[in-house]
Formats: C-alpha cells, structure tokens, sequence
C-alpha cells in the first residue's frame, strides 16, 4: 500500500506532495502523528473534506506556534478507501513509529484496533464514531469517543421529532424509518432505537443501504413511498448520502422529516439536489463557517501559502471541514495535556492516553483557541471517554446549512445504562480482556 507523507514543518507550513522523499517519521524529532484518511473511492466526498480540515489546523500549529509545547509535528497519511483491512494494513505499517494516537475513521477499523490498542500502547481517538460502549473509560482505557456517542446523537433526534410531534408521547402508534449503511456504521444506533420504540410506542422500519446500493437507492424509496413512515432518520456516509437526499425529494417525502445523524450533514450531502433538498436536517457537533480566528489563521498561514489540498477556499469552513478541525484540536489539546503531565516535550501513546482522560475544553478554552462557540463544552475522565455533549441541528435552506436549533442534550438516562451494558457484554465476550491498572489523572 502506497503511503502519503506529509511533514508539517514550522517555518514554511508547507504539505508535501505524494511522492516526496522524506527520512523515516521515526528518525525525525517531533510528536508522531499518523492519519487514516479517504481521499478516493465511494466514500471521497465525505472524507476529502475531514482529511483536508484535520490537516490543516494541525499544518497551522506547526506554521503559526512551532508546533506544540516547542515539539514539532509529524503527519503520516495512510489512504484506507474506508477498507477495514487497508485501514489495519495502514495501522501495521506506522504503529513501529511511535504514534501518540490513531484516528481510525470508520467504525469498521476501530473495531478491528480495539483489542490491539492497550497491547501496543496506542490510543485510539474515534471522533464520534465506532463503538459507542468505548465510552466506558473503565473498561475501554485506550479508547475515547468524543464528544458525543451514536446513541446519543440518535437520542438526540428523537427528542427532536418527538418536539416536533408535541412531546415524545405522541410517538406511539407511528412509524419511524432508519435508512442506514449496512455496515458497523449503520447498525451501531439499533440497540437503541429498538429500546426507544419499546419504551415509546412507535414501530421501526429499517432500510439497509449495502455498498454496492449506495448509488442506486430508487427502489428503497419507492418502498419509503409505500410504507409511509412519519420520519426518516438517515445513517449515511459518502456517496450514499447525496443519492439518499435525492431520491427522497424525487418521491416527495417532506424533507424537514427526514433528520441525519452529523456524518450526513456535509455540503455535497445535499447541495447535488440543490433546492429541493430544501428543509432536510442534521445533527452537528462543530459550528459551519471560516468566521473564527483560528480557521482565518489557517487560510493565512497554510491556504494561502499553497499548504492546503483544498479545492478552493470556499471549502474551508464547510461542514465536514470543520469536523476535521475539531477532530485536530482533540488531538492537540491532548498533546498539551499530556506535555503538561508528564514536563515532556516529545510524549508518546501513553502520555497522550493521558491527556485523552484529562480533555476539559470549556467555552472560554474554546475562545482562547480563536474557536469561540465552534463546540459546546467538552470533558472527558477516566470513567466516561467520551463527555456525551450536546449537539445541535443544521438545516438545509436550499444553498448553505443554516442552525436552526440550540444545544440539544443526549437522553442520558437512556443511554447509559445500554452504554454500561453493551460494555460488560463486549468484555465478557471477549475472553481474557485486560481489567483497567491506568492511573488516574485529575483534569486541570
């Protein structure tokens, strides 16, 4: 597998090209840090812009600061194609070289990573994604998952359509549908819609969407047409998710019903069926727009100095975009904590492991990173990897998403009961599964 370097050097900010001769990341001084990334095939238009965004808040670092802590930054890009064996033959090919962290980018490779992350020492950050029982920082101690789990963000849209109905109660004797990617991805949130419609009264209807089917969705929503659902929640990603939006308006379901989970809110999601897409809604965990001081010192120090593999800078500050920025500050707020922790400047997996558990990014933290009110407050601990914070709703207006709810909380006491238990089911499955002996750090 063909492997992309790109080392962020502080002077210049500038991405090498595929194809440039560099020495071993290893051999380099710096902090290590690996990305999965899909830059080609049926999951491109969902990953070029996370990739992109990932890249270059942490190209802007290095350009503007030095990198971290006085410690340069050091990017290896691995192209998976959203391949669960390209993504762990990606993870085999860099773990020799020391990484702080791996960010998986598909549920299907953190999966495929968990067992292997406190063996190797190597935490793995799946940004709002994967497996949503990780969030037990007790019995998943390499593993963080925030800011918010699947079941939180299908929580979230149930409380969504339940106001819209006029209260959750109203739910009963419905149908909601579930189009989903037939995959982890997809079947991740079933445990608890199935629980939601027990404890609520509604009937579920699902509609699986395989690989092969993402391009060709008219006969499901011939069936959507058919069965008449009163909502559609959508569980997409990439090429299934601009078929899914059109073919929806094609047969005339009211839009402003159908509600995607955050991966189904990028620009390309709906801006293929333009107009009529009108009204269709996302979740969002990162605020949409390139007016914060830290993106506009992206396009300065790295956009505008031909840094960046953006198309154009019209791109920075999409959707997507800005979760691959979110996913960085992540990553670097962890650096820092783990620099702080450990007096190091160079830190390694398990200093980092550390300064996963010990993420606090309070609103005024947010402002001071030029990021104010791009997220809600983030805190993670030892005992909860994953904070389960807020999230709010984008609307399609035709051209551009427009925000048009507040913060909405996850339903806690639904979730995490289900969250502990999925838990304890994953360790008892898995024979042997190491019980927590990680100290505990304090967040400052």
């Amino acid at each position: 597998m063909k492997v992309k370097h790109l080392v962020l050097r502080a002077a210049l900010g500038v991405l090498l090209g595929t194809g440039a001769v560099v020495a071993p990341a290893q051999a380099q001084e710096g902090i290590y840090v690996p990305l999965m990334t899909y830059r080609t095939g049926p999951f491109a238009t969902s990953g070029i812009p996370i990739a992109n965004g990932m890249h270059d808040y942490l190209s802007m670092l290095n350009a503007r600061d030095g990198g971290i802590g006085g410690a340069k930054l050091i990017i290896e890009e691995c192209e998976t194609g959203y391949d669960t064996k390209k993504g762990l033959e990606c993870y085999e090919q860099v773990k020799s070289k020391n990484p702080v962290v791996t960010n998986p980018w598909s549920t299907g490779i953190t999966l495929g990573l968990i067992p292997k992350a406190s063996v190797d020492k190597i935490p793995i950050l799946s940004m709002a994604y994967g497996l949503s029982a990780s969030a037990v920082g007790n019995d998943f101690p390499w593993v963080f998952n925030p800011p918010a789990t699947y079941w939180d963000g299908l929580s979230m849209i149930l409380k969504h359509i339940g106001a819209k109905e006029g209260g959750l109660d109203k739910l009963k004797g419905k149908t909601i549908g579930y189009i989903f990617f037939d995959g982890g991805y997809g079947r991740e949130p079933i445990p608890l819609l199935e629980q939601l419609a027990k404890d609520y009264g509604f009937t579920i209807k699902l509609y699986p969407v395989p690989v092969s089917e993402m391009q060709n969705q008219s006969g499901l929503w011939l069936n959507v047409r058919r069965d008449r659902p009163s909502w559609m929640v959508m569980w997409g990603w990439g090429a299934m998710n601009p078929t899914a939006v059109k073919e929806a308006a094609k047969i005339g379901f009211p839009m402003d019903h159908l509600v995607g989970v955050w991966w189904s809110g990028g620009e390309d999601d709906a801006r293929p069926t333009g107009p009529e897409a009108k009204g269709y809604t996302t979740l969002n965990f990162s605020a949409v727009g390139a007016n914060f001081p830290a993106i506009q010192d992206i396009l300065k120090n790295v956009v505008d100095k031909g840094g960046s593999q953006v198309a154009s800078k019209d791109k920075v500050g999409e959707s997507h975009y800005n979760k691959g920025v979110y996913n960085s500050v992540l990553i670097a707020e962890a650096i820092r904590n783990a620099q702080k922790l450990t007096g190091k400047k160079v830190v390694n997996g398990d200093d980092v492991r550390r300064g996963l558990e010990t993420l606090n990014i309070s609103a005024a933290r947010w402002k001071e990173l030029g990021l104010a009110e791009f997220g809600s407050p983030l805190a993670v601990s030892c005992t909860d990897h994953n904070g389960h914070q807020s999230a709010y709703l984008q609307q399609w207006d035709g051209d551009k998403w427009v925000k048009v709810s507040d913060w909405i909380e996850p339903m806690k006491d639904k979730v995490q009961p289900l969250l502990d238990a999925a838990a304890k089911e994953y360790v008892e499955k898995n024979a042997g599964w190491p019980k927590r002996t990680e100290t505990c750090d304090k967040a400052s």
